[in-house]
């Protein structure tokens, strides 16, 4: 089996160039493509050899699951292959930082800013419940935020499609104790529901700057998930923005907004009734558009952000990946 440096080929046609990051089943690289000479992001699944094959069958769903999910918040699937025992997938290369390094390095964060990030991210989950994709791994750390204020959510290496036979095996828990929703801590299905929950988890790390149910273990996080309530937000925060994350935040899923799409309409992205090809053009599914951002520039730092300017946030330019499982 090859091992993974700079320089080496797969497919004789993606040439590694640096890793940017490590997740719990994959390594993602820098590369080059040399057919169409752009860069991309090559996710090459980490090799285990007691659990090989349910690692490449959860592998092969996240290549057609991604394959098949086409919008402007959702990172895009370019390519999948195999070589020499070498499972991977090609990706458009993100250029900007995992909303985990921003919240680490800036903490608490401007309103505006949280609802811009929160609405686009619900946009996207919009789209993947649509096709019958639940992400099951919303975290801070799946979500890249680019210099001009674009999101784009990334690694659905743990998303099943609702009515298919999943991959888990008995016992085994999928997705991130700090922003499991209630239900899956119980053991019961991963549905879109779930997803809102965990997007609430974040909306409410954003506002705070701190994991709102973090008790030191897995299990106990968990369980805090299932039986406590989360902190209260300061009284900075708008009482309508207060109110969606209550709202996501419900511990019955039945209590929860009824959809992604409804909870992006609530933060600022209005349905409109447009042409279906322009839609496509766009990137944005037919009946939903984003509405428009002032983006900031470089030197403009997060806390001069004024409610007007809605979507950017003063990050350097890097390219990012999915983090640890775990984070």
């Amino acid at each position: 089996m090859q091992r993974l440096v700079e320089g080496l080929r797969l497919g004789d046609r993606y040439v590694l160039q640096e890793r940017i990051a490590s997740g719990g089943m994959a390594d993602v690289w820098r590369g080059v493509d040399d057919v169409l000479k752009r860069d991309v992001a090559v996710k090459v699944m980490r090799p285990d050899p007691d659990n090989e094959e349910i690692f490449a069958e959860r592998f092969r769903d996240e290549a057609l699951h991604s394959a098949a999910l086409l919008h402007a918040n959702i990172t895009t699937v370019f390519d999948y292959g195999e070589d020499d025992h070498l499972t991977y997938l090609v990706m458009e290369l993100v250029q900007g930082l995992p909303l985990s390094a921003i919240i680490r390095e800036q903490g608490a964060m401007q309103p505006e800013v949280v609802r811009s990030i929160l609405g686009q991210a619900a946009l996207a989950l919009g789209t993947a419940h649509e096709a019958g994709v639940v992400h099951r791994d919303v975290k801070p750390a799946n979500i890249l935020v680019r210099e001009d204020g674009l999101v784009k959510l990334t690694d659905f290496g743990i998303a099943r499609a609702i009515d298919a036979i999943g991959h888990t095996r008995v016992g085994e828990m999928l997705g991130t104790p700090n922003y499991i929703s209630p239900e899956q801590a119980i053991g019961q299905q991963a549905t879109g529901a779930s997803d809102l929950y965990a997007l609430g988890v974040v909306a409410h790390e954003m506002l705070t700057g701190q994991r709102p149910f973090d008790r030191g273990t897995p299990i106990a996080t968990a369980m805090c998930h299932v039986n406590e309530p989360p902190p209260p937000l300061g009284d900075d925060v708008p009482e309508d923005l207060r109110d969606v994350v209550a709202s996501l935040l419900e511990k019955d899923p039945e209590a929860r907004p009824d959809n992604a799409v409804t909870v992006a309409v609530l933060l600022g992205v209005a349905p409109e009734l447009a042409d279906v090809d322009v839609d496509l053009a766009a990137g944005v599914p037919s009946g939903y558009v984003v509405l428009p951002v002032t983006p900031l520039t470089p030197s403009t730092p997060l806390e001069t952000v004024q409610p007007a300017d809605r979507a950017p946030v003063d990050i350097p330019t890097m390219a990012a990946g999915p983090e640890e499982l775990l984070d």
